[in-house]
């Protein structure tokens, strides 16, 4: 009787727990495929009224736009070799901006826009300017019609201006007092007073980012200009920062601290003589603690030499902190119950400023980790969203 063939040995058990893992494997991945696919669907579907503005080196797509009155969403991609910001301005004022949009990466911009004509800013400061036309929609005419009362604001609005004056004063006193240590030569004086100088800056801050030009003259980073820090355009407090704590040099810092103490002089002119309507009282603050929460506690980026950036943050809490002291007594009238959650989230914020303290000065920068700042930012954008809903609570949305 002839042998017969042995029967094929059976795969190894681990072989077969191999093969069905690779199998489960396969199907997990499709299935997480699947899911990001229909994630990106879904993202695209709710961004589809974004309107795309693409910021080339040296010009904008589209430069020129059209938009209905009401809510608008513009997403700012950045096709340049440089960080920008980009800005929508009704005349010297900003109405809403995006800071620091990283080459290659894109920001979203939300306005609440009334009709009218407004300027864009493109990239660089030095780059031309374009349109943005609001036509005007029955809600837009509606919201205008129905205003509150004005009598009430009086009040806060005033004492806000007080403030400012004040305020402006300690600024312009700051920065001539740095001016003169420059003129002096003497470089340790210098450094020491571009803290008080920047501290008060900051305390205007929300204010002074209204005024477009002014504010990019006397704040505006390197990274705004075609040259960088060896633009000749480049001035104003970053470029005293950078000669001060990046050179070590006071190497014609001169011209600059003196158009600086020019231009906070007329800075203080500026925000005396434009009236704050008092459906921006708060959102002025909104904004900058936006902007912190953002881009600057993240990045380290406003202090980028000196790497004071706590200074600054602590002095934008105190604005917030004395808008929320003016608007008290109408919130206690009409939204009492706001008040526990906007003084709970300036506590929060003030006490994580506070924890980064040495010997009772704010540590530098560069020595708060990531997560540190991750917390700073948390907490800033806590406060800005508790602080948003004074203005509907006041009958105030929906004007700006």
């Amino acid at each position: 009787m002839p042998n017969q063939a042995p029967a094929p040995a059976s795969p190894p058990r681990a072989l077969r727990w191999a093969l069905a893992g690779s199998v489960i494997v396969m199907i997990a991945a499709g299935g997480l495929f699947y899911y990001a696919s229909q994630l990106a669907a879904a993202k695209r579907q709710i961004n589809h009224n974004e309107i795309a503005v693409i910021i080339h080196a040296h010009a904008c797509e589209p430069n020129a736009l059209t938009v209905p009155a009401g809510r608008a969403s513009f997403r700012i991609i950045n096709r340049s070799d440089r960080a920008v910001e980009w800005e929508i301005l009704d005349g010297v004022l900003v109405v809403e901006e995006r800071e620091n949009i990283a080459p290659g990466l894109s920001q979203v911009i939300n306005a609440n826009l009334l009709p009218g004509d407004y300027a864009i800013t493109c990239g660089l400061l030095s780059n031309p300017r374009g349109t943005l036309h609001v036509t005007p929609t029955a809600e837009s005419d509606a919201q205008a019609k129905a205003k509150p009362s004005m009598v009430a604001f009086i009040g806060p609005l005033s004492e806000f201006r007080v403030y400012l004056s004040s305020q402006s004063g300690a600024l312009i006193k700051a920065v001539t007092a740095l001016e003169q240590a420059m003129i002096a030569g003497d470089l340790t004086q210098a450094q020491a007073l571009y803290l008080p100088a920047r501290e008060a800056y900051q305390h205007l801050a929300p204010a002074a980012q209204r005024l477009a030009e002014l504010d990019n003259a006397i704040n505006a980073r390197a990274d705004y200009f075609e040259k960088r820090e060896q633009d000749p355009a480049f001035s104003g407090f970053h470029r005293l920062e950078y000669g001060l704590f990046a050179q070590h040099s006071l190497d014609g810092l001169t011209p600059i601290a003196q158009r600086l103490v020019n231009d906070v002089t007329t800075l203080k002119q500026q925000l005396l003589a434009q009236s704050l309507p008092p459906e921006q009282l708060v959102s002025i603050v909104v904004r900058n603690l936006n902007s912190l929460a953002d881009v600057r506690a993240a990045s380290g980026e406003e202090e980028r030499y000196s790497h004071l950036d706590l200074n600054g943050f602590a002095a934008n809490l105190e604005v917030a902190r004395k808008v929320v002291d003016l608007m008290r007594p109408l919130l206690a009238k009409s939204a009492a119950d706001l008040l526990p959650g906007i003084d709970s989230a300036i506590s929060t914020f003030a006490a994580q400023l506070d924890g980064l303290k040495v010997d009772g000065h704010y540590r530098t920068y560069d020595s708060v980790t990531a997560d540190q700042r991750q917390q700073i930012a948390d907490k800033a954008k806590a406060l800005a969203a508790a602080l948003d809903g004074i203005d509907p609570a006041l009958g105030l949305s929906g004007l700006q």
